[in-house]
């Protein structure tokens, strides 16, 4: 087998050079992190969950005129995404009030937010991915202000339909990150979804419990966070398409 080249490696997933020109392979890593990289496990099957999910809703978002990076799936761990140059921010949709939002305006957790609320940071580990304004995303040019129209009506988009894909199998959106990449077509760019979309980038709470179903059980040392992400899977109802030992998970 033919070493691939390494293109880039993140705290959960790294990218290969693709097949054909303008396309990478995206690998999801077992690796679990919290708080910038200081907290670190490896959590067996993590990677195929993600995988999985991912794979469920960018193909969802897609056929809802979503356009996003995903190709296609090919196999336990990877996925065929197209190339793009990432825009250096996460993106962050609330509906909930939880984490950082939650500290820095004293809410209390599980409280609704007023309406959903778009947040920028700049993406930057040694930082810890400051919280950024619009005036600091034109002004360091980041992205224009057009692309940032953009990603907030493609956010506000995914926040619409993620929240009633996952209301239906009985869980609640709280918040999630997205992230999103320019492809060139000529002289013109335009803005796609890009990195994933899983219980590491969501919170997802049980809509009769409030159980926490993400990766705040990592976090916050709750334990079974393998579970609750197979839990999400099967709601989802990809949990056939699993291999059996992440389906021991949960019964």
């Amino acid at each position: 087998m033919t070493r691939r080249k390494k293109i880039y490696e993140g705290k959960a997933k790294i990218l290969y050079e693709g097949p054909e020109p303008g396309t990478l392979i995206q690998y999801f890593k077992d690796d679990a992190t919290a708080f910038n990289g200081e907290k670190k496990a490896q959590l067996e099957g993590k990677g195929v969950i993600n995988n999985r999910i991912s794979e469920y809703v960018m193909t969802r978002l897609n056929s809802i005129g979503v356009q996003n990076h995903f190709i296609r799936r090919l196999n336990l761990r990877e996925q065929l995404i197209k190339e793009v140059e990432i825009i250096p921010l996460e993106v962050v949709v609330r509906n909930i009030a939880a984490g950082s939002i939650a500290t820095r305006l004293g809410l209390t957790e599980g409280q609704p937010l007023p309406r959903s609320i778009i947040e920028f940071y700049y993406k930057e580990d040694k930082l810890n991915d400051p919280m950024v304004s619009e005036e600091h995303i034109t002004a360091f040019n980041w992205a224009a202000t057009q692309e940032i129209d953009d990603m907030m009506a493609m956010a506000l988009r995914v926040n619409d339909y993620l929240s009633g894909l996952f209301s239906g199998v009985g869980i609640t959106l709280v918040d999630f990150k997205i992230e999103f990449g320019r492809i060139y077509e000529g002289d013109f760019s335009r803005i796609i979804l890009a990195d994933e979309i899983s219980p590491d980038s969501c919170r997802l709470w049980d809509a009769a419990t409030n159980e926490k179903l993400d990766k705040d059980r990592f976090r916050r040392d709750l334990g079974n966070v393998i579970e609750s992400y197979t839990e999400v899977a099967r709601r989802l109802g990809i949990m056939k398409e699993m291999p059996t030992v992440i389906q021991g998970g949960v019964h």
